[in-house]
């Protein structure tokens, strides 16, 4: 079995002649917290989607899950959660109403999907909203719904798009605390965040700037490389640099 979750080498995307991601390499390994950093524009959501096969490389190599995203791409989306930054269940629904349509989109049938909801429901401490509409949920609720439909169907990977953006810091804690516990269950977790207190938690980073990655490693040796506190500093030197290619 391929030991990498996620394997990528020079995978490249265009839209005509912008170079949207160009050439980036490496690895996560299964179980990790792979954090994805980058300015706005960096090429993070476009590679995201090419490796949750949404959106077909220019040219280089990705398997995710073991699995070719130029030839199963239907089998990765079968295979991994994903998480967008933007709120995507249905705020005129319930809480068990949202995880039984997703349950019915990820093709579980009822006894699953009643089996599902309620390990879910437990698992995120959702117990007391289970009935309660969407729209009536502070945010950081919202995202252990989201979180909950990402996982529903058990996936092997589980993509996070800025997962915690606009909610309070009790809130992002909380929503890490539950990150860890999926990875100790033996998810892989991709995620991506512009808090940088959030990428201290990550196992590994890497950053990107212009479409490349130019920093990969852990925080603790990032901040020890450039000789700085936090990786918020590491973070701004990376991307204020001039001519870094």
């Amino acid at each position: 079995m391929n030991e990498f979750a996620v394997s990528v080498k020079d995978l490249t995307r265009t839209f005509g002649d912008f170079t949207a991601v160009d050439h980036i390499s490496f690895n996560v390994a299964r179980g990790e917290i792979f954090g994805f950093l980058g300015a706005n524009g960096a090429g993070k959501t476009t590679t995201i989607r090419m490796l949750c096969g949404l959106l077909m490389p220019s040219s280089g190599m990705a398997r995710v899950a073991g699995l070719d995203v130029y030839s199963a791409y239907e089998q990765i989306k079968q295979r991994i959660g994903y998480m967008s930054q933007k709120f995507s269940l249905y705020e005129d629904l319930t809480v068990r109403e949202n995880i039984e349509f997703y349950g019915g989109i990820y093709g579980l049938n009822r006894r699953q999907i009643r089996q599902k909801t309620a390990e879910l429901v437990q698992y995120l401490g959702l117990e007391k909203q289970v009935d309660q509409l969407t729209r009536s949920l502070p945010l950081g609720w919202k995202q252990r719904m989201a979180l909950s439909a990402a996982i529903l169907h058990d996936p092997d990977i589980i993509f996070l798009d800025e997962p915690t953006s606009g909610v309070d810091p009790v809130s992002r804690r909380n929503f890490w605390l539950l990150i860890y516990e999926l990875a100790d269950r033996g998810k892989t977790i991709f995620v991506t965040t512009h808090y940088m207190d959030e990428a201290e938690y990550c196992h590994r980073l890497s950053i990107m700037k212009d479409g490349r990655i130019v920093e990969l490693d852990e925080p603790r040796r990032l901040k020890e490389r450039y000789g700085r506190e936090t990786m918020q500093e590491v973070f701004m030197e990376i991307v204020n640099r001039k001519g870094e290619q």
